[in-house]
């Protein structure tokens, strides 16, 4: 029932993407600029599809897709239209071959913005900003499938219920290739599951239920409250509940336990999300490895389990 997801890397496959800066680009003429982002954009456009491949291979059913597939396309300075490059045509017909091999393999795509991505600001820039990066996003998830596009509220700026109002506000002047696809995640300082869930039905948007965010930062809910109020703002729109899982690299005992470890304790693997049909991004910086030992241990766990009651 449960689908385990990676995040936009690996470290143990040969499956790379590439970046380029815009202070590198601005040292071109916009012609060279053109061919080299071509280049780049056509190269990570094909990885894809290998990167679908792969965690396909390895039994991980969803894949969190990198945030500048396509460097810099929003850039002031140095962005462009994929009809602008001389390879436009071939990264099309590339993020077309990727969306046909996740749908037949039943493989959930999904984008998580950076954190400068911030609709709540009050500041007209940030937002304006934020918007043309959701707006590429969008374009890009319409493209290869994906069904979702993750942000977080961002600041609280002094007054958290203004800045969620404000956020309110920008939502409905999205594109629809955005609207269907938002999700609001809880945080591990400012917005908690608590704080969102009200915005989340205003809104008629999903929410993402981090539960590493909840443990740093909770709310009076337990994990299993928060994740069924989290589920049902997936379950009225028809789709499957996303979730994220990571475990803090000091530990719970010590130290800051925001940061994240390179593997996932099973102990902090909430037994409540056993058997339910729900996608859970395994964030954890040893990638690709993190997920195929938490697949191996919570498989191991529940045979362990069943050996118990026979």
């Amino acid at each position: 029932m449960l689908r385990f997801g990676l995040c936009c890397l690996f470290i143990n496959h040969p499956v790379l993407f590439r970046t380029t800066t815009a202070k590198a680009l601005s040292k071109l003429c916009r012609e060279e600029q053109l061919r080299k982002l071509s280049e780049i954009c056509r190269d990570n456009a094909c990885n894809l599809l290998l990167a679908l491949e792969t965690v396909h291979r390895l039994g991980i059913g969803s894949f969190r897709i990198m945030s500048p597939l396509f460097p810099r396309m929003t850039h002031p300075d140095v962005g462009y239209r994929l009809a602008d490059l001389p390879d436009g045509v071939m990264i099309a017909q590339a993020l077309e071959k990727a969306r046909n091999f996740s749908i037949h393999n039943d493989i959930r795509l999904s984008f998580h913005p950076d954190q400068f991505v911030v609709l709540s600001s009050p500041h007209t820039a940030v937002v304006s900003n934020s918007i043309r990066e959701l707006e590429y996003q969008g374009r890009l998830a319409e493209a290869v499938g994906a069904d979702v596009i993750n942000i977080h509220a961002g600041g609280v700026y002094g007054d958290k219920q203004a800045a969620l109002q404000r956020l309110c506000v920008v939502f409905p002047g999205l594109p629809a290739s955005v609207r269907s696809r938002l999700t609001l995640e809880n945080d591990d300082v400012s917005y908690t599951v608590a704080d969102l869930l009200p915005v989340c039905e205003k809104l008629s948007i999903p929410l993402v239920y981090d539960v590493h965010h909840h443990r740093c930062n909770p709310d009076g809910l337990s994990v299993e409250e928060a994740t069924d109020l989290a589920g049902e703002t997936w379950r009225r729109l028809g789709r499957e509940q996303y979730c994220h899982i990571s475990s803090p690299r000091s530990g719970w005992g010590g130290g800051n336990p925001r940061p994240h470890a390179d593997y996932i304790d099973p102990a902090d693997f909430p037994d409540c999300w056993r058997g339910r049909k729900m996608t859970v991004d395994v964030e954890a910086k040893a990638k690709e490895l993190a997920v195929a030992r938490l697949m191996e241990e919570l498989e191991k766990g529940g045979a362990l389990r069943k050996q118990c009651y026979e």
